[in-house]
């Protein structure tokens, strides 16, 4: 992030788990969500139980990175998706 000169507003430590209610209440507040595990993506719009899915690691937390850019939120990391995005 440094790299490419990006403001980080809020930076929650890892320590602190995010459960499905907080990555709701995430999801909510955006109009689109692209969720990348790996060199897998996928787009979302809307609240639904598949995004919430899609958002949360095994153990049920919110998956790392969880980046919110204006009304766009970004799980996970894919380069490609940042170099769009950044």
């Amino acid at each position: 992030m440094e790299a490419r000169s990006v403001n980080i507003k809020e930076q929650i430590p890892a320590s602190r788990k995010l459960q499905r209610d907080d990555a709701e209440a995430l999801l909510a507040k955006a109009s689109s969500m692209t969720v990348a595990k790996g060199k897998k993506v996928q787009e979302f719009k809307g609240v639904s139980d598949e995004a919430l899915d899609a958002m949360l690691g095994a153990t049920g937390n919110l998956r790392a990175p969880a980046i919110v850019v204006g009304k766009k939120l970004l799980i996970g990391f894919n380069e490609d998706v940042y170099s769009n995005v950044f």
